[in-house]
């Protein structure tokens, strides 16, 4: 049977279940394309107000969310459940659990996203934060979210290993967390097949709201990743985890901390005061373990720092690592409230959202594609090593223009705003400070266009990757069974 296998020019044994992961990988970076270009449209939008030609669907406030759905339930959703079978299945050396719901995951997921992409340019939505989407898709969301745990976890369970390798953590915590935070922040009053009312009212509704985006923040764009870090960054580097002892301490105190800080985004509003201060002590308190999950991924090159000279798939893991750092630096230093008071409602925080989104989640995903790709398809590299190393610098650079753009007209925003003549009236009007603003609009046009730029090179580079190898079954190692009392 063997050498049958062999001479068919499949691996002897068992093989992983890779099929779901090159779909969800090839996903992403489509998905990417497309949410990178309704960012760069409406970049261009702000910047230009008459480029939505008067059509309602091309407004601004219709294409925002669908930006924002798309980069970060179909990018990095497809990208987190790409990786996350690709390594919950190489960790515990066994094949995934119930393929076949694992498809029902994919083709339901990108159901999700098409329904999105239809429903939010014609103005259907709960009006909530990364929740827009309404009731009947939001079932739907649970439906193929209970499958992707049902996958995950029976993976998991089924591993031939006793350990639990410290990626799939961070994974499976991702995975429950986003349920709760799916299942209660969505709860609503249907009242026609496309519209309902949140089953909340008032301050309640937005505190459960900003419970459910911070969180959504700290579990799907940062817990999720972070097991992409743990797994990928050790992968690429020919290296150990720095400290596994620091991982698991990394990981309790994030997803301890991450839960309480929510109200920092309600400073100054009608949330109880004390509700304010234990969103901001609990995000201060987030820099210790974000500080020590970034310190324990990029120490975990000792040893092998000449690599990123030639590696630009390290360039991009480790980068991603120093705008996480960054970014989880400067969301506690803007939770504090006198500096709230100054950034809040500016383009400082849109800046802070980048900086995660593009440099954090957007690197640390691309580089982690870059990884797994080309051997999904057989291949040991990408097609073009140097359209990744391109890749990385237009990236790197748009990001950079990017986020400073946000910073420096937010800061200035926020002093304008503030500016007082002696006899109390304000110094500026809110027109003249959109007025400042608008250089600094089209720098970050510019970012976005550069940002944009190098995700074409990485599709061009994946599409020349899979026409130059082919899908090739990935055999399991042969290890021993996990005792019985295990």
């Amino acid at each position: 049977m063997a050498s049958l296998a062999a001479s068919q020019g499949r691996p002897p044994g068992p093989v992983y279940d890779d099929g779901v992961v090159r779909m969800f990988a090839l996903a992403s970076v489509l998905w990417g394309v497309v949410g990178m270009l309704v960012g760069v449209i409406i970049a261009a939008q702000l910047t230009w107000p008459e480029l939505n030609m008067g059509i309602s669907f091309l407004s601004y406030g219709r294409l925002r969310p669908l930006h924002t759905n798309a980069v970060i339930f179909a990018f990095g959703g497809c990208a987190l459940m790409a990786t996350s079978l690709h390594v919950v299945q190489r960790t515990g050396q066994t094949r995934l659990f119930a393929p076949g719901l694992a498809w029902f995951v994919f083709w339901g997921w990108q159901l999700v996203i098409l329904s999105a992409a239809v429903s939010l340019p014609l103005g259907m939505t709960s009006g909530k934060e990364y929740a827009e989407l309404e009731w009947p898709i939001d079932i739907l969301i649970t439906l193929v979210w209970v499958a992707y745990a049902v996958v995950f976890f029976g993976t998991v369970g089924r591993r031939k290993i006793n350990h639990i390798f410290v990626a799939n953590w961070f994974f499976g915590a991702f995975i429950i967390a986003v349920a709760l935070l799916h299942l209660v922040n969505s709860a609503a009053i249907p009242v026609s097949l496309f519209k309902s009312y949140s089953a909340y009212a008032g301050v309640q509704d937005a505190m459960v709201q900003w419970w459910y985006g911070h969180n959504a923040v700290g579990f799907f764009l940062t817990a999720g990743f972070l097991g992409m870090m743990y797994y990928y960054i050790p992968k690429q580097a020919g290296r150990p985890v720095y400290s596994y002892r620091l991982s698991i301490v990394h990981f309790w105190a994030l997803i301890f901390t991450y839960m309480w800080a929510g109200p920092h985004h309600l400073h100054y509003t009608a949330l109880p005061d004390w509700a304010q201060s234990v969103g901001m002590v609990f995000s201060l308190v987030l820099l210790a373990p974000s500080w020590g999950g970034m310190i324990n991924g990029v120490m975990t090159l000792s040893g092998a720092w000449h690599k990123l000279r030639d590696d630009p798939i390290l360039k991009f893991l480790i980068v991603a690592l120093s705008f996480y750092g960054m970014s989880t630096f400067e969301g506690p230093m803007m939770s504090i409230k006198t500096v709230n008071a100054l950034s809040h409602y500016t383009d400082w925080t849109v800046g802070h959202v980048h900086s995660g989104a593009l440099g954090w989640v957007g690197m640390i995903s691309m580089g982690a594609l870059y990884h797994l790709i080309p051997r999904m398809f057989g291949r040991t590299q990408m097609y073009s090593k140097s359209a990744i190393e391109l890749h990385f610098w237009i990236a790197t650079l748009g990001i950079v223009l990017y986020i400073a753009a946000m910073w420096i007209a937010g800061v200035m925003q926020g002093l304008m705003w503030r500016a007082i003549n002696p006899d109390g009236t304000l110094v500026y009007t809110f027109v003249e400070s959109v007025k400042a603003t608008f250089p600094f609009y089209v720098v970050r046009l510019l970012g976005g266009l550069l940002y944009l730029s190098g995700m074409l090179i990485m599709a061009w580079n994946v599409v020349m990757t899979v026409r130059a190898g082919r899908a090739t079954p990935v055999a399991i190692p042969q290890v021993p069974a996990v005792p019985a009392h295990a």
